[in-house]
């Protein structure tokens, strides 16, 4: 009597073992990034404020485009957002490459 057994791929492994193992850590990781955002909104809202023709957040510059059901620009200033973020986080991962921390 030979027993052929079928190895479950990677994806199988993931979705019946990781995943659910996993999925408190997951919905934890939401809620407290959800949770931490609009906190940092209202922070940025107390300090930096939104003084006409003083002060100008770009959080509170694309609220204010939503507010106003101006869409396109609020796409806009998130995309550019978006970019200037992944140029700084690329910067700093090449900065961390070319000078390496070396544990003592």
């Amino acid at each position: 009597m030979s027993t052929t057994r079928k190895k479950a791929s990677h994806f199988d492994a993931f979705l019946s073992v990781i995943l659910p193992l996993s999925l408190r850590g997951y919905i934890t990781a939401a809620v407290l990034g959800f949770t931490h955002t609009m906190g940092e909104f209202g922070v940025v809202l107390m300090v930096g404020g939104s003084i006409p023709g003083e002060t100008q957040v770009l959080s509170i510059a694309i609220y204010e485009h939503v507010e106003v059901l101006d869409y396109g620009s609020a796409h806009a200033l998130s995309v550019g957002l978006l970019l200037f973020t992944f140029i700084v986080l690329l910067a700093v991962y090449f900065i961390n490459r070319r000078f390496p921390t070396h544990a003592h």
